[in-house]
C-alpha cells in the first residue's frame, strides 16, 4: 500500500506542476480560456479579473504540486486539491458535453487537449486525489517544517515572477502558431485531406422563465410569441481536423478592403506592430521605435500597424507625428490577442515568413536585425496603400514608395539618432 501511494503522489505531484509551469509560459493564454467560459455563461463582469485568476491559479498548481511532493500539510492540501479537481472534472465535463468550449487549456497551447481528452484526464486524476485524501495519514513529510516552508515560498516567489517575465517579454518557449519560423499564408490553409466539423446551428430561447435549446431546423410544435429569443450558436457534433492553425486573420483598410494576401505574398521585408490600442504618448518604448522607425524609413521597409481598434491608433499616430510613416489596418480582436501577448509586440517578416517578434520591453534587441537587412528595392516596396493622417485609407490611390536615397555613412547615422521630437512631447 505505501508504494501505491507514493506512486499516486509523485503522479499528482509532477502533473500539477507541469501543468502550472506549461500555463505559466502563457498566463494570457489561460486568462483568454476563462473569459471563453465566462462569456458561454455570461459571466462578462468577471472578464476583468481573468489575468489575476489565471495567475493565482497558476501559483497554486505549481505550489500544491510542490506540496504534494514534500508530503507537507497533507490534510489541508489535499481537501484544496479535491476541491479543485471536482471543479475542473465539472468544467471539463460542461465542455466536453455541451460542445461549447473546444479546448479547456489544461496544459496550454503547447499540448493541446480536446474537450473530451481533458474530461478523461481529470477523472483519472481526480480518482488519484481522493485515494491520497483517504490515505493522507499516511503520508510523512520528506524534509522538516523549516526546510519545507522554504521550499515552497522559493516556488511562489519563482512562480509569480516567472509570469511576470513572460507577460513583459513573450512566452520562452512559444507554442502559438505565430512563432518565428512561420509561414503564415501556409499555416491559414486547412491541413491537406482535412475533415471540417460538422456542428448544428441550436437556438435558445426563454419561456415561463426556463432556458430551451432547440436546431435550428426543429422548432417546438408550440412554438408561438410566448418564446423570447436569447442567443444561438454552432453545436459541435463530431469533432473534425480542418480548422488552420491561423485563423480570422484578415487585414483590412479603414475602407473595409482585405489586403491579407496583398501584404503577405509582397516581396521583400516588413514589419507588423501588433497592438490592442495604444493610450499612453510617449510611450516607455518610444526611443527605440523611433530608431525602428528611422532604419525602416531609411531602408525602404513598410511599417504596418495591425489593431482591432483603428481610431484610436489613428488618433494615436497623428499624435506623435508618425501617421505619413505607417499604414494603418484593421484585424480581428482575437487574433491580435494571440499574435501579441504583449501589447504592442513587433514582428519582423519577409513576405509571409516571420523572421522576428519582440514584446514592446525588447524593441532594442530588434535594431540589430534590422541594421542587418539590405535596403528594399523598388519593386519589393511599391504600392503601398496610404493611410491620410485623418486615419481614412485611400484604398485607390495605390501609390508607389520610392526608397530615399541613402549613403552608407547616412544610414549608419540615420539608425542611431531618433527621428525629431513632434510637436508637443
Amino acid at each position: 500500500m505505501k508504494t501505491l501511494i507514493n506512486i499516486a503522489r509523485v503522479i499528482v505531484g509532477v502533473l500539477f506542476i507541469f501543468s502550472g509551469l506549461v500555463k505559466a509560459d502563457d498566463p494570457l493564454g489561460l486568462s483568454y480560456k476563462m473569459q471563453e467560459f465566462f462569456e458561454v455563461w455570461n459571466f462578462h463582469l468577471l472578464d476583468n479579473f481573468t489575468l489575476a485568476f489565471s495567475i493565482i491559479m497558476i501559483v497554486f498548481e505549481i505550489v500544491a504540486g510542490v506540496s504534494i511532493l514534500l508530503g507537507w500539510r497533507m490534510k489541508l492540501f489535499s481537501w484544496l486539491l479535491l476541491l479543485l479537481m471536482i471543479f475542473f472534472t465539472f468544467l471539463t465535463a460542461y465542455a466536453y458535453l455541451s460542445g461549447k468550449v473546444r479546448e479547456c487549456g489544461c496544459f496550454g497551447d503547447c499540448i493541446p487537449l480536446t474537450a473530451g481528452e481533458s474530461f478523461v484526464k481529470d477523472l483519472i486524476l481526480l480518482a488519484l486525489i481522493v485515494f491520497l485524501f483517504f490515505f493522507q495519514k499516511k503520508i510523512l513529510p520528506v524534509l522538516p517544517q523549516t526546510g519545507s516552508v522554504a521550499v515552497l515560498i522559493l516556488a511562489t516567489i519563482l512562480s509569480f515572477s516567472f509570469q511576470w517575465y513572460v507577460l513583459v517579454h513573450l512566452p520562452v518557449v512559444d507554442c502559438l502558431p505565430y512563432r518565428i519560423g512561420t509561414n503564415m499564408p501556409e499555416k491559414m490553409k486547412a491541413p491537406p485531406g482535412a475533415i471540417p466539423d460538422s456542428t448544428v446551428i441550436t437556438m435558445v430561447y426563454e419561456k415561463n422563465g426556463k432556458k430551451i435549446e432547440f436546431s435550428g431546423n426543429q422548432f417546438p410544435a408550440d412554438f408561438d410569441d410566448s418564446y423570447k429569443f436569447i442567443t444561438r450558436y454552432d453545436k459541435l457534433i463530431r469533432k473534425g481536423n480542418a480548422e488552420p492553425a491561423i485563423k480570422d486573420f484578415n487585414l483590412l483598410t479603414a475602407a473595409g478592403t482585405d489586403t491579407t494576401q496583398e501584404i503577405l505574398d509582397r516581396k521583400g521585408y516588413k514589419l507588423f506592430l501588433f497592438t490592442k490600442g495604444l493610450s499612453d504618448y510617449p510611450p516607455e518604448w518610444n526611443k527605440a521605435f523611433s530608431i525602428i522607425l528611422t532604419m525602416a524609413r531609411a531602408k525602404a521597409i513598410p511599417v504596418y500597424f495591425i489593431t482591432g481598434d483603428y481610431d484610436n491608433v489613428a488618433a494615436w499616430t497623428d499624435k506623435a507625428g508618425i501617421s505619413a510613416e505607417v499604414t494603418i489596418l484593421k484585424c480581428d480582436a482575437t487574433a491580435i490577442k494571440t499574435a501579441s501577448r504583449a501589447n504592442p509586440t513587433l514582428y519582423l517578416l519577409k513576405r509571409g515568413n516571420i523572421l522576428g517578434k519582440w514584446s514592446y520591453a525588447d524593441f532594442e534587441r530588434a535594431l540589430p536585425h534590422l541594421n542587418e537587412l539590405p535596403a528594399a528595392s523598388p519593386a519589393d516596396s511599391n504600392t503601398l496603400p496610404v493611410t491620410q493622417p485623418n486615419g481614412s485609407s485611400a484604398d485607390s490611390n495605390m501609390l508607389p514608395v520610392t526608397p530615399p536615397t541613402v549613403s552608407s555613412a547616412d544610414s549608419s547615422a540615420n539608425a542611431a539618432t531618433p527621428p525629431n521630437t513632434p510637436p508637443g512631447k
